[in-house]
């Protein structure tokens, strides 16, 4: 019973880490998975970088997608895409009139 008194507060700094910065970061991480495998042609995206734009075409070849700006198209990542960033872009505009 003595042993596991010493180590009760390692566990309990654990299983505060766990649920408090681990989980979240695992949760983040499968939402930003799902996010880019259910992109489709035309939807408007805004990359980590900040580079608005609306996706013309996929490249399987290096998993990438082609986005259409003003200046023409660019080949980025999937990965560079900000899930945070396009549902702000995406979501229907608040109502301001009160």
């Amino acid at each position: 019973m003595d042993q596991i008194q010493q180590f009760l507060p390692f566990i309990l700094i654990f299983v505060v880490m766990y649920f408090f910065m681990i989980r979240p970061q695992m949760q983040k991480a499968k939402k930003e998975k799902k996010f880019a495998e259910d992109l489709k042609k035309g939807d408007r995206i805004v990359t980590k970088s900040g580079l608005h734009g609306k996706i013309f075409d996929f490249s399987e070849k290096h998993n990438a997608v082609i986005i259409e700006t003003g200046s023409g198209k660019l080949t980025y990542d999937k990965s560079a895409i900000s899930l945070d960033m396009s549902q702000k872009l995406n979501a229907p505009a608040a109502d301001t009139k009160k």
